[in-house]
């Protein structure tokens, strides 16, 4: 498996707001762009807050480099006099909110809910997903609720925002990198990760520290210092020293990884 090579998300800026996504607790919407494409929007403004943000830039970077398959993850500039076009208070309180740069995802029409009963993956995609989820510790991709699309036969990872559960409440120091994600047992593609070991050894040497540092580079200075803003601890004030905490972070956990493979390979059985 090569490398993917790793570039800063694209910039768009919002034109039209289309219709909401009433089934994400953070009112999502598809919105048109400036390029003419379709997107699936992340506020800002929502009550998740810039870390979810983060979390999608940093995991949808980590998933591309693994060569994991995801809609292109793109900055969303969003001007907030398009509230006026808005008939629903909730949704220009929204937009009026999340003035300035967003998150969105690259809508793929035609998809539908990936169906744990019916839907069928391989079971080395099960278990690059299952490593991957378990390195990033994403709480969010369960039968309840799976965070996966398919589209054109192919399974598709969506909404990454619940993932970084560390870094809500963070100084930067790397406590128990080793840590199992107890979490992973109730991962919808658990039982069909049968290869935990096998691609273990592909994917972790594609997370080099230039790799993840090209990830972190994706992430706007303003995320960074507002994730911080309401911090005594000033740790993590410094953008640079922001970003890098988080390369520190990463590096610590694929090193001592042998624990939380274990667990996932644990909880499998």
């Amino acid at each position: 498996m090569s490398v993917i090579p790793m570039t800063p998300p694209r910039t768009v800026t919002v034109e039209r707001y289309v219709t909401p996504l009433r089934e994400g607790g953070s009112l999502p919407a598809v919105v048109e762009a400036d390029d003419l494409g379709l997107y699936v929007l992340k506020f800002r403004g929502a009550g998740q807050g810039v870390r979810a943000l983060m979390a999608e830039l940093i995991s949808g970077g980590i998933a591309r480099a693994l060569g994991l398959p995801l809609p292109e993850v793109v900055l969303a500039q969003l001007d907030p006099a398009l509230a006026q076009t808005e008939p629903d208070p909730e949704i220009q309180d929204l937009i009026r909110a999340s003035a300035g740069l967003n998150v969105a995802l690259d809508y793929l029409s035609g998809a539908v809910n990936f169906d744990p009963a019916a839907d069928v993956v391989t079971s080395e995609f099960a278990s690059r997903l299952v490593w991957f989820d378990a390195l990033v510790s994403n709480v969010d991709r369960t039968a309840r609720n799976t965070n996966l699309l398919m589209w054109h036969r192919q399974p598709w990872l969506i909404d990454h925002g619940a993932s970084l559960t560390f870094h809500h409440a963070w100084n930067g120091t790397v406590a128990d990198p080793g840590k199992p994600f107890a979490p992973i047992a109730e991962h919808v593609l658990l039982p069909r990760a049968s290869e935990l070991g096998q691609v273990d050894a592909a994917l972790a040497p594609l997370l080099t520290p230039d790799v993840l540092r090209a990830v972190l580079a994706g992430v706007p200075n303003e995320y960074l210092a507002l994730a911080v803003a309401d911090r005594a601890d000033r740790a993590l004030a410094d953008p640079a020293a922001h970003r890098a905490a988080y390369v520190a972070y990463f590096e610590a956990r694929l090193a001592d990884r042998t624990r939380w493979l274990q667990g996932a390979i644990d909880a499998r059985g």
